[in-house]
């Protein structure tokens, strides 16, 4: 049986799962299998919550389950020596990991029912006080808030610092650092350029010592070449040597056969020779053919080896004079790749460059392009609102000229018709004017004994009835 405890504590959530095995009792019976409890408690005034599924599982649980929920809670040493008795402490933990040692016969289903209740009793008393701290805790938090607002309220809105000072101090820093960056990228740009060179030159070196070494095993097989050429001559003019000594050898055996062959001659003649002396003389004349012989092969020997020595000399001269000629040519190939790689690389950073130019002023000149355009469409607003202003003054003077004009004609119809006016009034004889006349708006009243005018047309009065003439002004609305 597994009991699954979770403890929630400040320390954070844990879980302790112990084992217990199915025991037997004493009278044969055996416990129910006990099913998985869910533990979630706190050690040191935390909460705890144990749910069961039967009553099987809750006594034959308490001894895995509530000592896992206080070792979870008290770290494992509290729980399983002393929260659920040596029953339910070591029938759970020990009984499942050194097996039923501590109790092996005994039926612990009795020390279980005892201490359900008190264990209950102690969780729930737990759990008061956990739930009484954390109603504490919640209004001392309360109590702070109060005070850190009220405080905040008393002290007024923190005045606004002037940080403009530090722009300039800022703008220098990034300065420095893009300087810094530049630098530091110029210098990478060497390191790259020096490892480059480096690798470079220790290709160019290891293939010119391979070269070497090639040319020098060349070398030495021709010198094995010569040798074993100059050896087998050797063996040629030895052989040469012994088969001439052998051809001497038998021609001095065939004289000395000759000579002492026995020979029985009767001569009446001058007395005879001494062969002794001529065979020294034989000797010695071979002899010195052989010795001339030897220094002839001599000479020609050495000649020989004096010529091969000679050219050998020449060869090796001719060798060391094209390996210099070689190495310079190698190390000038060397310094123009490493120029022609930092060419390559300052071309490739100048287009770079050309490009974020091209970029930039690319944009600027679309910028202005932009700005071209919207002027230009501004400007040809204002040519058109121009000419229709243009348009519309022409149109205002031709109607102002023919305002004046129309004003003119009426001025001069008013005023044939205030002379013709005045002209009937004084052709007429019942019309006596005495008094004084006055004129008030531009109008005029002719009164016998008194007079008076208002607004703008004529009023006449006499000693009988009154005459009013009224001056009519045709005005004409235009709409344009």
């Amino acid at each position: 049986m597994s009991v699954s405890v979770r403890t929630t504590s400040s320390k954070g959530p844990r879980t302790v799962t112990s084992k217990s095995i199915i025991t037997k009792c004493r009278g044969g019976s055996t416990i129910f299998p006990q099913k998985a409890y869910s533990m979630y408690g706190g050690g040191l005034g935390g909460s705890t919550r144990i749910s069961s599924s039967s009553l099987q599982s809750r006594i034959g649980g308490y001894g895995g389950g509530y000592s896992g929920g206080y070792g979870g809670g008290y770290g494992g040493g509290y729980g399983g020596g002393y929260g659920g008795g040596y029953g339910g402490g070591y029938g759970g933990g020990f009984g499942g990991g050194f097996g039923a040692g501590i109790l092996p016969g005994g039926c612990v289903v009795k020390d279980f029912q005892l201490n359900e209740k008190a264990t209950m009793q102690n969780l729930n008393d737990r759990l008061a006080s956990y739930l009484e701290k954390v109603r504490s805790l919640e209004a001392a938090n309360a109590i702070l808030e109060r005070q850190i607002r009220e405080y905040y309220e008393k002290k007024g809105p923190i005045a606004q610092r002037d940080y403009s000072h530090y722009w300039n101090t800022i703008k220098d820093l990034k300065d420095k650092i893009k300087n810094a960056t530049i630098h530091n990228a110029n210098i990478l740009l060497q390191i790259d350029n020096s490892k480059l060179a480096h690798n470079s030159k220790s290709v160019v070196m290891r293939q010119c010592v391979e070269s070497d070494i090639a040319n020098l095993r060349r070398l030495l097989d021709q010198t094995i070449l010569a040798r074993a050429d100059l050896e087998m001559q050797i063996k040629g003019l030895e052989e040469e040597l012994a088969f001439m000594k052998k051809n001497h050898q038998e021609e001095l055996a065939a004289l000395r056969s000759q000579l002492t062959g026995t020979v029985n001659v009767e001569v009446d003649a001058a007395p005879q020779q001494d062969l002794n002396k001529v065979l020294e003389e034989v000797r010695a004349h071979y002899e010195n053919i052989i010795q001339k012989h030897r220094r002839e092969q001599e000479d020609w020997f050495k000649d020989k080896t004096a010529g091969l020595n000679k050219e050998v000399a020449h060869s090796t001269e001719i060798i060391q004079t094209s390996r210099s000629q070689v190495t310079e040519l190698r190390n000038t190939l060397q310094s123009l790749e490493i120029e022609l790689q930092s060419q390559l690389s300052m071309k490739a950073a100048l287009e770079n460059s050309l490009l974020e130019t091209e970029a930039r002023y690319s944009s600027m000149l679309a910028g202005y392009q932009n700005q071209i355009n919207m002027l230009e469409a501004e400007l040809a607003q204002l040519r058109a609102s121009i000419e229709q202003q243009g348009r519309d003054y022409a149109l205002l003077l031709d109607i102002k000229a023919r305002l004046e004009q129309e004003i003119a004609t009426y001025r001069s119809l008013l005023e044939n018709q205030d002379i013709n006016m005045d002209y009937v009034i004084l052709s007429c004889g019942f019309i006596t004017i005495s008094g004084g006349s006055q004129s008030s708006g531009g109008s005029h009243i002719i009164t016998s004994g008194g007079s008076q005018s208002s607004g703008g047309s004529h009023i006449i009065k006499t000693g009988g009835p009154t005459i009013q003439i009224k001056q009519t002004t045709s005005t004409s609305h235009r709409t344009y």
